[in-house]
């Protein structure tokens, strides 16, 4: 699980689709839906539900076990960026100015 696979998952729920969401991201939907079978694959539950139908019936969304995963990795994200904000602070003063 990383960033990519997480706005992944954030498009699925926003648009109800994979196609969508890869698109959105400028990604093709074969990566899109190999990245889905991968974190399918992954976790002990799905995290991604998809429904073959095309743009009229078809769509995807995300389970329940999917909603949890990206709420707790999105958390991790805050935390630590709030962990090392002091640091990278002081590291940013060594930066030659752009």
């Amino acid at each position: 699980m990383g960033p990519g696979k997480a706005d992944l998952l954030e498009g699925i729920r926003d648009t109800g689709s994979i196609a969508q969401a890869a698109s959105r991201m400028g990604m093709s939907y074969m990566r899109a839906w190999g990245l889905v079978r991968t974190m399918n694959g992954c976790f002990r539950e799905p995290l991604v539900v998809a429904e073959r139908g095309g743009n009229t019936r078809g769509g995807a969304r995300l389970t329940q076990s999917g909603e949890q995963v990206l709420g707790l990795y999105r958390e991790m994200e805050r935390q630590a960026l709030a962990s090392t904000q002091p640091n990278w602070e002081r590291l940013r003063r060594f930066l030659a100015a752009p």
